[in-house]
């Protein structure tokens, strides 16, 4: 019983280690995340948007990020989708 307890603490531990790796990785990429904003909305404050949204999909969807591939590639991909679809929205509302 007891063995099994420390192997789940150690389990969450483990998993609340990636989650801060994970975390850390996005926050050293916001500086490159933030200009491939500005590039696609031409508008400061959009990109400022842009940049949230995607952080915040990025960190929901984490658990579908395969570790050990082009993170970078990854979070370029969401904040793409994100811009497409949101540019979609407001042409459908116009």
């Amino acid at each position: 019983m007891f063995v099994q307890q420390l192997s789940q603490i150690v389990k969450q531990k483990c998993i609340a280690m990636s989650a801060l790796t994970f975390n850390d990785r996005l926050l050293k990429m916001s500086d490159v995340l933030e200009y491939f904003a500005l590039s696609l909305t031409k508008n400061r404050e959009d990109a400022q948007d842009l940049l949230q949204e995607t952080m915040v999909k990025a960190i929901t969807y984490q658990d579908k990020y395969t570790p050990n591939t082009n993170f970078k590639a990854w979070l370029h991909t969401i904040m793409k989708n994100t811009f497409i679809n949101q540019y979609r929205k407001q042409k459908r509302a116009n």
